[in-house]
């Protein structure tokens, strides 16, 4: 498929040269908006548009240790590790094999916390290094990546609030 990145443990969360984080407070319940995270990998492109297809690699139930395959707009691919199932509040998973040149390690981390009142406050990591090639390239759009995440946010948060 293409390079396998480093085994990062979750302190790369904390320590990658390059971390894009996006905070937003959401309406639906950390509950519903896990389970939309976590049951069904298929559904993710119907709330995030860059990604055309998604699954988990295996038979459930999942769990921490299971293995997702990604595919993005533009033919990028990933497989991926989940690292931390921890429900309702952390989900966490490493890049282990991509197709996008430059990169050396890669994880993704969803952080549900209960919102002032009611709903959730969702915090989502995206923690990269890689070869200048392809860090200076996000640094450049990080802007664009980050309304992306936003929009996805908020579709995730509809989805949760029908399904809850």
């Amino acid at each position: 498929m293409g390079v396998r990145l480093s085994p990062v443990t979750t302190e790369f969360l904390q320590s990658a040269p390059l971390r894009i984080v996006v905070t937003q407070r959401l309406e639906a319940s950390r509950e519903a908006l896990f389970a939309e995270l976590t049951d069904d990998a298929s559904t993710w492109p119907q709330w995030w548009r860059e990604i055309t297809r998604a699954s988990y690699t295996g038979p459930g139930p999942y769990s921490a240790g299971a293995g997702r395959s990604v595919s993005l707009r533009g033919g990028v691919r990933f497989v991926e590790s989940v690292l931390v199932w921890d429900e309702p509040e952390r989900f966490v998973y490493r890049i282990e094999e991509t197709n996008l040149p430059g990169a050396h390690a890669w994880m993704e981390e969803w952080l549900l916390t209960p919102g002032q009142g009611s709903g959730t406050t969702l915090r989502f990591t995206m923690a990269i290094e890689g070869h200048a090639a392809l860090e200076l390239p996000l640094q450049a759009v990080r802007p664009m990546v980050m309304r992306s995440i936003r929009q996805a946010m908020r579709r995730l948060d509809a989805r949760a609030q029908q399904a809850s």
